[in-house]
């Protein structure tokens, strides 16, 4: 009998042991907070107003996986887009567009983040050459969609609900924040990128113009 509790005792903290071992192996899928250095851009228009559009303050937390499988991703980004406006037309104001450009085993960091990927809108602020206003997204090998993270709900000239993807300043400069705004991915089984814009249409007296600046690009994983 002693010998038999003995083994028992035995048997007991070997199970221990291997049910620590195997809690110790599985990996922490913790969440992960980029900062990134953000960007600048300034154009002088040509009847001299000078247009400065700025990101500052983003940074990305990326999901390791959403729905645990590789061709998941989720991430929540947050910055700030800045507008000033000097010279001639420093009075003008505008409307100033923040959203993102996610790829698919595609390289989004050259200028104008790949063809045919640059969000624009019109004046009114519907959103057009491929951008939508939504952050869910699925996207194959080699595919890139653009967004806009604004979604403003307004009614139009016949009270009926619109939603605008803008943000009207007014003056020398405006600017546009935003927090843990979702980018959702799914059907990309290889790597994703994303990279922040903010485009801005400034209207002068003389001359109309759209201004875009494209932040860093970052692995959605």
């Amino acid at each position: 009998m002693l010998k038999s509790r003995n083994l028992s005792g035995m048997c007991l903290g070997a199970a221990a042991s291997l049910t620590i071992g195997v809690l110790a192996a599985e990996p922490a899928l913790a969440d992960t907070v980029v900062h990134l250095p953000g960007a600048e851009l300034v154009k002088t228009l040509s009847d001299g107003t000078v247009v400065t559009v700025r990101i500052a303050g983003e940074s990305v937390n990326i999901n390791p996986s959403l729905g645990s499988t590789p061709v998941h991703r989720n991430a929540w980004v947050s910055g700030t887009a800045q507008v000033e406006l000097a010279g001639t037309g420093a009075d003008a104001g505008g409307v100033v567009l923040p959203g993102y450009t996610v790829g698919c085993q595609v390289n989004i960091a050259g200028g104008g983040a790949g063809a045919g990927v640059e969000a624009a809108s019109d004046w009114e602020g519907n959103a057009s050459a491929g951008a939508t206003t939504a952050g869910e997204l699925s996207l194959g090998p080699g595919q890139a969609k653009s967004f806009y993270i604004l979604d403003r709900e307004k009614a139009d000239d016949f009270g009926n609900e619109s939603h605008k993807a803008y943000n009207v300043f007014s003056g020398r400069s405006g600017s546009v924040a935003w927090s843990d705004q979702t980018i959702g991915l799914t059907g990309c089984g290889g790597y994703a990128q994303a990279r922040s814009f903010v485009s801005v249409e400034v209207v002068t007296e003389s001359v109309t113009s759209w201004v875009t600046v494209w932040g860093q690009p970052f692995s959605l994983g």
